[in-house]
C-alpha cells in the first residue's frame, strides 16, 4: 500500500494595520501595515522559514500583500494575488461604527441589521465560504505533496474554518479564533482534510496592537 499525498495549506491573517481613526476600512484601498504589523509579518516569515512551501498567494489588498512579502523573501517565492481571499463586503465600510457602536442606533444603520445570520449588512457567509474553499482547493492542487501559504482576513478565515468543521457560519465576532498574523493550517491526505491546526507566531506582540487595527 502506498502512502497518500500529504499537503498543508496555511491560511494567514494579515498583521496590524495603521488605522488611528478606527475606520471600518473593509476593502478600501490605502490601508497598510503599521510598524507593528510589519513586525508581525516578519514573525510569519520566521514561522514559514524552512518549510516546504511552493505556492504563495494573498488577498490583493495592501495589508495582505505586505504581510506576505517577508515570507516571499525568505522562501524565494513570488506573491500572487487572489481576489477570492479578499475581505468580506460590508455596507458599513468607511464608517466608524466599530469605534462608536452607538452610531448603529441611527435609522440609516439600524435598518441594515435585520438578519445577523446572513448577514444582512454584508456579503453572505455562504458566499464567503464558497470563494475561500475554492481558493484553498486551488492552492492544495497547486502545492500537492508540499505546502501553500494564503494570506487573507479575519472574517473570511473564520468562515472558512467553520465551513470545514461543519459548524454554523454565523457567529459572535468576539469568539473568533483568528488573531493578527495567526496561521490556520489545513492538512490534507490526498484530497481530504484530516486536521486543522492553529498558531500565533506574533502572540507576544498582540498586547500592543491598537484597537481597530485589523480586519
Amino acid at each position: 500500500m502506498t502512502a497518500g499525498s500529504r499537503t498543508l495549506v496555511h491560511v494567514v491573517r494579515h498583521g496590524e494595520v495603521d488605522n488611528p481613526g478606527r475606520v471600518l476600512y473593509g476593502r478600501l484601498p490605502g490601508y497598510r501595515l503599521s510598524p507593528l504589523g510589519q513586525q508581525m509579518a516578519e514573525r510569519v516569515a520566521d514561522f514559514m522559514d524552512g518549510r516546504d512551501v511552493v505556492h504563495l498567494v494573498a488577498s490583493p489588498l495592501e495589508r495582505a500583500q505586505q504581510t506576505a512579502a517577508p515570507t516571499a523573501r525568505v522562501l524565494g517565492l513570488e506573491v500572487g494575488a487572489d481576489e477570492r481571499l479578499i475581505e468580506a463586503g460590508n455596507t458599513f465600510e468607511g464608517t466608524t461604527v466599530g469605534a462608536n457602536p452607538r452610531q448603529l442606533l441611527r435609522w440609516q444603520h439600524l435598518r441594515r441589521l435585520g438578519n445577523p445570520t446572513t448577514p444582512s449588512w454584508g456579503e453572505p457567509y455562504r458566499d464567503i465560504a464558497v470563494r475561500m474553499l475554492e481558493a484553498v482547493e486551488d492552492a492544495r492542487r497547486t502545492a500537492r505533496g508540499h505546502e501553500a501559504v494564503l494570506v487573507s482576513h479575519q472574517l473570511p478565515i473564520e468562515t472558512l474554518r467553520r465551513s470545514i468543521e461543519g459548524r454554523r457560519l454565523w457567529h459572535n465576532p468576539r469568539q473568533r479564533q483568528c488573531t493578527l498574523a495567526s496561521v490556520t493550517t489545513i492538512t490534507y491526505l490526498d484530497d481530504d482534510p484530516v486536521e486543522l491546526a492553529y498558531a500565533e507566531p506574533a502572540r507576544d506582540l498582540l498586547a500592543t496592537a491598537a484597537p481597530g487595527a485589523g480586519t
